[in-house]
């Protein structure tokens, strides 16, 4: 259990922090208070993700096996 929360925050931590980055770029350009908004994105975004990875990893762990199995 103790691998499965962190393995949820490491994941959620890296994936929101670049995407809400590519997000925030795409929907506004690199305006003057980028790195301001990009922050306020990731930061609404993280808790979110987290409680996510956490609740979907196990079942999507289970999937990514049996997609392998059938290759």
């Amino acid at each position: 259990m103790k691998h499965r929360f962190i393995f949820a925050i490491i994941m959620s931590f890296v994936l929101t922090f670049f995407m809400s980055a590519w997000v925030t770029f795409i929907n506004m350009g690199l305006v003057e208070n980028y790195t301001s908004y990009w922050m306020s994105a990731w930061f609404l975004a993280w808790p979110a993700a987290g409680v996510i990875s956490f609740i979907s990893a196990p079942r999507i762990h289970c999937l990514a096996h049996e997609i392998c199995e059938k290759l």
